[in-house]
């Protein structure tokens, strides 16, 4: 840890006394005590399915049959063996096989096959990982595991014989009760509220469990109010945090309804408050911006979601406790990272992306973060992270948050952001000319006494985007020092140098174009990379302005569009002609 500062040790060696402790904790809760003590109390009855929203695919359904195991973007083949005895690929790839969500495609296939199929595979896992197992009992994985072994049980039951039946309920039960038994141990943010949604629908959905559903309920009300903030985000500031907590509160939510038990006020506001935060990060496509951890939007599973707002209203434009601004001016959005990184202990997907932007005009994205990658997450993860994969300033190519770089820790810790930006004030304005938000950070005081300022004025009708970037220096002689300022373009966007190199065009697939030009400072187009297609990697391009801040502190740039969308109106006029020859 020489690379660290002071500050920045005493925050490591906290964290490693704190995993330390949780480590004991979920030994004492969880592990060979628990497992030596016999279990009794089993129910005898489930009472109801909760609803699994997510998406199925029933063609998947005969690749699992055939013993072909897709997950995570990597490919494992059973040959004849049980699936949980085979090596696998990857964590990622072992954590989706455990999960069971994939039991969904069998169900979608309707199938008396795939129902066999599913209720062969569950009983594999309860005789080969019932007991213990490093990876099925994770409680992340394990809160997967109830959730879908719920939502999914009419297909793995349905024509089951009465041992079976036994069996699969005992072990249903053996998991709840290891995760109302190490809930506190559970990773800290969406890992352990989808835990407390768990047991949670558990306890509504099985019998026997009347002393554990005030109990749970109640835990899960706390959850929430310390997770969910007041304008609806996340504590970790991660966008697809809320598309993963809501898809498994509505169906609790619903079960609870039929079960003719009460909804807490807490659970209904929570909800409340998410459905508009999830319109907030929505371009005009209605893809989410890149923040956080954020990467390919499943549009499928927020069309979805979306369904179950019941207002409907238009999203909000300020989100002061989640730290992001929404700019909304004719057919252009931008949106605006303006927040502080999470505490630590939440910061595992968190970014070095303060006062990022990413814009859009229609249902076309001009400028994005790079997002993150949905597979080679080891290789890519710290490069999606850095402030230079992201639509702002960077000083001497270096990002304005620390991650931990000692990697003898990680594998306790993981990569967590050990110091950042702690003071971003912003400050907006809402006119008839149009909307300005200024934003600053102080994540580059301690290692280059800078403070990086940036001022977005976007006009009324949306065509014109001004910014201006100002570093103030903290020390009147201070080391020489580099800044660029980046722009990364969608990869749909074509970009072209015009005017001798003093400013670039930019043309969208519709025809739409935009011009970009930032007088008197040297501009580059360059390579860069998009992560977070669904399609895997893509080459794209990004803009750099150079410059040093002892010369130039101050860097004013701007989008304006030059030219609109070819729209072909061809209904239109097929209908005018009819009424013509009329």
């Amino acid at each position: 840890m020489t690379l660290l500062t002071v500050a920045e040790r005493a925050r490591v060696w906290r964290l490693l006394a704190h995993a330390a402790w949780q480590s004991v904790l979920r030994w004492i809760h969880g592990g060979p005590l628990f497992r030596w003590k016999p279990f009794g109390g089993a129910p005898t009855r489930l009472l109801i399915a909760p609803q699994d929203l997510r998406t199925a695919d029933g063609t998947i359904a005969a690749d699992i049959y055939a013993g072909r195991f897709v997950f995570a973007g990597q490919q494992a083949e059973s040959f004849g063996r049980s699936a949980f005895e085979i090596e696998p690929p990857s964590p990622d790839w072992a954590r989706a096989l455990h999960g069971f969500g994939w039991l969904r495609h069998l169900r979608a296939a309707e199938t008396v096959v795939a129902r066999q199929n599913a209720r062969a595979l569950v009983d594999d896992w309860i005789r080969i990982c019932g007991y213990w197992h490093e990876t099925a009992w994770e409680q992340t994985v394990v809160a997967r595991r109830v959730l879908a072994w719920l939502s999914q049980s009419p297909l793995i039951l349905e024509g089951c014989d009465r041992e079976f039946y036994r069996r699969f309920l005992r072990s249903l039960a053996r998991q709840v009760r290891y995760l109302r038994r190490t809930m506190n141990e559970t990773p800290d943010g969406v890992p352990r509220l989808v835990a407390t949604i768990a047991v949670a629908a558990a306890t509504v959905s099985m019998s026997g469990q009347g002393r554990y559903v005030r109990q749970s309920l109640r835990r899960l009300d706390q959850e929430l109010a310390r997770q969910i903030l007041a304008d609806g985000g996340h504590v970790s500031r991660n966008p697809s945090a809320l598309l993963e907590v809501l898809v498994d509160l509505l169906p609790l939510r619903h079960a609870l309804t039929v079960q003719g038990l009460p909804t807490s006020g807490t659970v209904m506001q929570s909800i409340d408050r998410m459905m508009p935060m999830i319109r907030f990060f929505r371009h005009g496509d209605g893809t989410f911006a890149h923040f956080n951890g954020m990467g390919s939007t499943p549009a499928d599973l927020v069309a979805t979601i979306l369904a179950y707002d019941d207002a409907r209203g238009a999203p909000p434009g300020n989100a002061p406790h989640s730290g992001y601004q929404r700019v909304t001016c004719g057919d252009t959005v931008v949106l605006m990272d303006t927040g502080c990184p999470p505490p630590p202990t939440l910061s595992q997907t968190a970014h070095a992306g303060c006062l990022s932007f990413e814009m859009s005009s229609r249902r076309t994205r001009l400028i994005v973060n790079c997002g993150v990658s949905q597979s080679d997450r080891g290789t890519w993860r710290m490069v999606s992270r850095a402030t230079a994969a992201h639509s702002t300033a960077t000083l001497d190519d270096t990002s304005s948050a620390r991650f931990l770089p000692d990697t003898r820790y990680r594998w306790w810790l993981g990569t967590p952001i050990v110091s950042g930006p702690s003071h971003v004030p912003v400050e907006r304005q809402d006119t008839a000319d149009g909307t300005r938000v200024v934003a600053s950070h102080n994540g580059y005081e301690d290692s280059h006494r800078v403070i990086h300022e940036r001022e977005l004025r976007l006009s009324a009708d949306g065509t014109l985007l001004e910014g201006v970037d100002r570093f103030s220096s903290l020390a009147k002689a201070g080391r020489a020092c580099e800044f660029a300022v980046r722009f990364h373009l969608h990869p749909a966007v074509k970009a072209s140098s015009i005017g001798g190199g003093s400013a670039v065009l930019l043309v969208t697939p519709d025809g739409e174009a935009w011009e970009f030009a930032a007088p008197g400072c040297e501009t580059a187009i360059e390579e860069s990379i998009y992560l977070s297609d669904g399609y895997g990697h893509r080459r794209s391009e990004q803009i750099v302005l150079y410059g040093r801040i002892q010369h130039r502190p101050e860097v004013s740039w701007q989008f304006s569009r030059t030219a609109t969308a070819k729209t072909a109106r061809k209904r239109v006029s097929d209908a005018s002609a009819a009424e013509l020859d009329l």
